[in-house]
């Protein structure tokens, strides 16, 4: 019985597409990285939609 997926081949899915699942992590990572330096930049550091703002205001009174 072939069920509701139809009958199953052997098919390469993970082999064929890692360059494309590795560069995937290397975007994200990047983008990650932009963000964080972008929201702790001198001009959104402070601002009230920054969700590390009390945290860098912290930082800076506190001098470190």
């Amino acid at each position: 019985m072939a069920g509701l997926l139809g009958k199953k081949f052997p098919t390469p899915i993970a082999r064929p597409l890692w360059p494309f699942f590795a560069a995937g992590a290397v975007i994200l990572y990047g983008v990650n990285a932009a963000q964080v330096a972008m929201s702790n930049s001198a001009e959104y550091a402070t601002h009230p939609a920054n969700p590390a703002a009390g945290a860098n205001a912290q930082k800076k009174n506190n001098g470190h």
